[in-house]
């Protein structure tokens, strides 16, 4: 478990880029620091600028320099309500449209964060600076005194304006473009398959239990209940694999990433590799670190959770086949960006994680999809939906095949016959004419084809 340490990194890197509030809030803070330390520095400087650079810098008054930050500060407040408005404008299309799984996508849009941060850092920069700009009777004292204009700072104002009005431009434009299903779907891949490269490297660095070796929970293990409800998201190993070393027993974290946990239910199981009972000592614990090391989030994340892309993918497709929407060409780009990914996994050791101490004995179990169960989730509701159009159901056939075609393990091939004998049962119960079940059993043929050479080649 060589990963954890990036896990727990990318966990946190994920909550905060998943909300929209950090970058702009930082924008604001560094504005109104400039707006400080500018003036001040304007102070020093203005006496003393060379002459070209005094012929470029702001050049007006007192009252001309009130009335560029005036109006930068008021445009650029109705140009961020705008963009919070279209925003939001595209979270509801993307929640009712595709799926409500994706607003995490949009929420983690380093370009919408930048944006925002532009347009809010602009607007508090040119009200910090306002408040600097004097005319010769704004002292107060009735007594005449010199007008102060920070010139190098009303001119940076200026340049602020301008950059945010290019952000508009791009921010709109990207916009357009971040709300084609095309486009959704290809990130979603993307993001499953990172988090595959994290939890299960290529190089082999992460071993999983094979399947004819599955640990089961002896019925002398003891229960480590939730302690309150919502979604697995975080798995802490190296806390939990210390605990069951020091305490001399073996941990299993009983439930996937993603899963539904509900407090006072079972959410890990221990016991000794002796069979005698636990010590209350070492119970407590057990549970005391489970409480912490276990993370129970308001909402599946794509931390740890491998097959969270895929059931964003998935939702897609389904809603795509509903009678509301009735979109089968977006169900079939979604599940051909889950086949994709399946072909990225397809050969990888998925399966529950585990870790033994140095004396070779099992301490840790963290339960882990395998890839029949990640093939089972992409089918399934495609199947299910899609049963009466043929194209969908061609497009499953394909997957099958591709899959097929990216593996040489006996445990996936065998899911992919197996959800081979299940498609063709489905197309089997159908009213299809003549030339869509020729289709049909052209794609599910290639399909065996592709499942009999791998199977010959192993």
């Amino acid at each position: 478990m060589t990963h954890r340490r990036g896990v727990r990194l990318a966990a946190l890197q994920e909550a905060a880029r998943t909300r929209l509030w950090p970058v702009p809030v930082a924008g604001v803070v560094l504005a109104v620091l400039a707006g400080l330390l500018l003036p001040v520095l304007d102070a020093r400087l203005d006496a003393h600028l060379p002459g070209p650079v005094a012929d470029v810098v702001f050049g007006g008054g007192a009252g001309a320099a009130r009335t560029v930050l005036d109006a930068v500060a008021s445009s650029l407040i109705t140009v961020t309500s705008l963009t919070f408005s279209l925003t939001v404008v595209t979270l509801q299309l993307a929640s009712s449209q595709f799926s409500p799984r994706l607003l995490r996508t949009f929420t983690q849009d380093r370009f919408v964060h930048t944006t925002l941060a532009v347009f809010l850092a602009t607007f508090t920069y040119a009200l910090t600076v306002l408040r600097t700009v004097r005319s010769p009777s704004d002292d107060g004292s009735g007594l005449a005194s010199a007008a102060v204009v920070p010139r190098i700072s009303v001119t940076v104002a200026f340049l602020l304006a301008v950059a945010s009005v290019v952000c508009l431009v791009l921010f709109l434009a990207h916009l357009a473009r971040e709300i084609r299903v095309e486009t959704m779907l290809a990130r979603v891949q993307a993001e499953a398959c990172r988090t595959a490269d994290l939890l299960y490297p290529s190089d082999g660095t992460v071993t999983s239990t094979p399947p004819d070796e599955e640990v089961q929970v002896p019925p002398s293990a003891v229960p480590v209940p939730a302690t309150r409800s919502g979604f697995l998201s975080l798995v802490d190993e190296e806390a939990l694999l210390d605990v069951a070393v020091g305490a001399g027993v073996t941990v299993v974290v009983d439930r996937l990433p993603g899963s539904s946990v509900v407090a006072g239910t079972p959410l890990a199981w221990c016991w000794t590799t002796s069979g005698d009972p636990v010590a209350p000592a070492d119970l407590d614990q057990v549970r005391a670190v489970v409480r912490t090391a276990v993370v129970v989030g308001p909402e599946p994340t794509q931390a740890q959770d491998l097959a969270f892309g895929l059931r964003q993918l998935v939702d897609v497709a389904s809603k795509a086949l509903s009678p509301g929407i009735n979109d089968p060409t977006t169900a079939v780009h979604a599940v051909g960006h889950a086949s994709a990914f399946l072909c990225s996994v397809a050969d990888r050791r998925l399966g529950d994680q585990v870790a033994r101490d140095d004396e070779g004995v099992l301490r840790l179990v963290v339960r882990r999809p395998s890839v029949p169960a990640l093939l089972d989730l992409a089918v399934a509701q495609p199947l299910r939906y899609g049963a009466a159009d043929p194209v969908v159901l061609t497009r499953v056939a394909a997957l099958l095949g591709e899959v097929a075609w990216c593996t040489s393990r006996p445990p996936v091939l065998d899911a992919v016959g197996a959800q081979l004998a299940r498609l063709e049962t489905v197309v089997g119960a159908q009213a299809f004419d003549e030339v869509e079940r020729a289709q049909l059993q052209a794609e599910v043929d290639r399909a065996r084809s592709a499942l009999s050479r791998a199977t010959v080649a192993r």
